[in-house]
Protein backbone atom coordinates (compact mmCIF):
# COMPACT_ATOMS: atom_id res chain seq x y z
CA UNK A 1 0.00 0.00 0.00
CA UNK A 2 2.63 2.65 0.84
CA UNK A 3 4.95 2.07 -2.19
CA UNK A 4 1.48 2.35 -4.20
CA UNK A 5 0.86 5.81 -2.47
CA UNK A 6 4.37 6.67 -3.14
CA UNK A 7 4.19 5.51 -7.30
CA UNK A 8 0.83 7.85 -7.64
CA UNK A 9 2.00 11.10 -5.19
CA UNK A 10 5.72 10.64 -7.55
CA UNK A 11 2.98 10.32 -10.69
CA UNK A 12 0.96 12.83 -9.59
CA UNK A 13 4.09 15.52 -8.73
CA UNK A 14 5.14 15.24 -12.47
CA UNK A 15 2.10 15.08 -14.43
CA UNK A 16 1.66 18.33 -11.85
CA UNK A 17 5.29 19.76 -12.63
CA UNK A 18 4.73 19.19 -16.63
CA UNK A 19 1.71 20.99 -16.38
CA UNK A 20 2.74 23.62 -14.50
CA UNK A 21 5.49 24.37 -17.38
CA UNK A 22 2.92 24.29 -20.08
CA UNK A 23 0.79 26.03 -18.40
CA UNK A 24 3.00 29.08 -18.10
CA UNK A 25 3.90 28.38 -21.82
CA UNK A 26 0.28 28.65 -23.08
CA UNK A 27 -0.66 31.71 -20.77
CA UNK A 28 2.24 33.63 -21.54
CA UNK A 29 1.68 32.74 -25.33
CA UNK A 30 -1.53 33.56 -25.00
CA UNK A 31 -1.09 36.73 -23.27
CA UNK A 32 1.52 38.14 -25.57
CA UNK A 33 -0.78 36.88 -28.77
CA UNK A 34 -4.09 38.69 -27.67
CA UNK A 35 -2.36 41.65 -26.35
CA UNK A 36 0.44 43.00 -28.34
CA UNK A 37 -0.36 40.48 -31.08
CA UNK A 38 -3.72 41.85 -31.67
CA UNK A 39 -4.70 38.48 -32.39
CA UNK A 40 -8.72 37.72 -31.40
CA UNK A 41 -9.21 35.71 -28.38
CA UNK A 42 -9.67 32.02 -29.86
CA UNK A 43 -6.83 32.28 -32.67
CA UNK A 44 -4.87 33.49 -29.35
CA UNK A 45 -5.94 30.23 -27.18
CA UNK A 46 -6.04 28.53 -30.36
CA UNK A 47 -2.22 28.96 -30.94
CA UNK A 48 -1.13 29.18 -27.29
CA UNK A 49 -2.80 25.80 -27.04
CA UNK A 50 -0.68 23.86 -29.70
CA UNK A 51 2.63 25.25 -27.85
CA UNK A 52 1.38 24.08 -23.94
CA UNK A 53 0.52 21.03 -25.25
CA UNK A 54 3.38 20.31 -26.91
CA UNK A 55 5.56 21.32 -23.99
CA UNK A 56 3.24 18.78 -21.83
CA UNK A 57 3.79 15.64 -24.36
CA UNK A 58 7.55 16.07 -23.67
CA UNK A 59 7.83 16.65 -20.10
CA UNK A 60 5.25 13.52 -19.47
CA UNK A 61 7.26 11.75 -22.08
CA UNK A 62 10.64 12.30 -20.63
CA UNK A 63 9.70 12.63 -16.91
CA UNK A 64 6.43 11.80 -15.25
CA UNK A 65 5.40 8.10 -17.57
CA UNK A 66 9.58 7.53 -18.79
CA UNK A 67 9.30 4.11 -17.22
CA UNK A 68 6.24 3.51 -19.54
CA UNK A 69 8.02 4.23 -22.67
CA UNK A 70 5.85 3.50 -25.96
CA UNK A 71 6.93 4.19 -29.45
CA UNK A 72 5.42 5.30 -32.60
CA UNK A 73 3.11 7.82 -33.31
CA UNK A 74 0.21 6.56 -31.31
CA UNK A 75 1.01 8.16 -27.93
CA UNK A 76 1.85 11.52 -29.48
CA UNK A 77 -1.76 11.61 -31.93
CA UNK A 78 -3.77 10.38 -28.46
CA UNK A 79 -2.37 13.13 -26.52
CA UNK A 80 -3.31 15.78 -29.06
CA UNK A 81 -7.22 14.11 -29.14
CA UNK A 82 -6.95 14.04 -25.31
CA UNK A 83 -5.73 17.59 -24.94
CA UNK A 84 -7.91 18.62 -28.07
CA UNK A 85 -11.04 17.41 -25.69
CA UNK A 86 -9.12 19.51 -22.83
CA UNK A 87 -9.03 22.55 -25.16
CA UNK A 88 -12.57 22.41 -26.31
CA UNK A 89 -13.36 22.88 -22.64
CA UNK A 90 -11.03 25.75 -22.67
CA UNK A 91 -12.32 27.35 -25.62
CA UNK A 92 -16.30 26.72 -24.92
CA UNK A 93 -15.43 28.61 -21.42
CA UNK A 94 -13.52 31.56 -23.66
CA UNK A 95 -16.77 31.77 -25.70
CA UNK A 96 -19.70 31.84 -23.27
CA UNK A 97 -17.58 34.18 -21.47
CA UNK A 98 -16.19 36.94 -24.38
CA UNK A 99 -19.17 36.05 -26.61
CA UNK A 100 -21.90 34.75 -24.38
CA UNK A 101 -21.63 37.29 -21.49
CA UNK A 102 -20.14 40.06 -22.97
CA UNK A 103 -16.92 40.18 -20.65
CA UNK A 104 -14.94 41.27 -23.66
CA UNK A 105 -11.38 42.48 -21.66
CA UNK A 106 -8.24 40.95 -22.16
CA UNK A 107 -8.41 40.04 -18.14
CA UNK A 108 -11.71 38.41 -18.27
CA UNK A 109 -10.66 36.57 -21.48
CA UNK A 110 -7.56 35.40 -19.77
CA UNK A 111 -9.23 34.52 -16.50
CA UNK A 112 -12.02 32.63 -18.70
CA UNK A 113 -9.93 30.77 -21.07
CA UNK A 114 -6.75 30.24 -19.02
CA UNK A 115 -7.71 29.65 -15.23
CA UNK A 116 -11.29 28.30 -15.25
CA UNK A 117 -11.12 26.46 -18.54
CA UNK A 118 -7.56 25.16 -17.14
CA UNK A 119 -9.09 24.09 -14.40
CA UNK A 120 -11.58 21.99 -15.91
CA UNK A 121 -9.37 20.78 -18.50
CA UNK A 122 -6.67 19.32 -16.44
CA UNK A 123 -9.01 17.08 -14.54
CA UNK A 124 -9.84 15.73 -18.19
CA UNK A 125 -5.89 15.78 -19.67
CA UNK A 126 -4.71 14.11 -16.33
CA UNK A 127 -7.34 11.02 -16.62
CA UNK A 128 -7.01 10.59 -20.38
CA UNK A 129 -3.33 11.04 -19.98
CA UNK A 130 -2.44 8.03 -17.81
CA UNK A 131 -5.41 6.11 -18.72
CA UNK A 132 -5.22 6.36 -23.02
CA UNK A 133 -1.77 7.39 -23.43
CA UNK A 134 0.37 6.25 -21.08
CA UNK A 135 -0.96 3.79 -19.46
CA UNK A 136 0.71 0.51 -17.69
CA UNK A 137 0.09 -2.42 -19.48
CA UNK A 138 1.23 -4.61 -16.03
CA UNK A 139 -1.68 -2.78 -14.09
CA UNK A 140 -4.56 -4.38 -13.79
CA UNK A 141 -6.67 -2.42 -10.46
CA UNK A 142 -7.76 1.79 -10.42
CA UNK A 143 -5.72 4.44 -10.14
CA UNK A 144 -8.09 5.31 -6.68
CA UNK A 145 -7.77 1.51 -5.35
Amino acid sequence: MRDRLRRHRRELLGFATAGLLAYAVDLALFTCLRGPGGLGPLTAKALSFVAGCTVAYAANAHGTYRDRRVRGARPYVVFFAVNLAGAAVQLLCLAVSHYGLGYTSQRADTVSGAVVGMALATVLRFWGTRTLVFRDAGRVESWTG
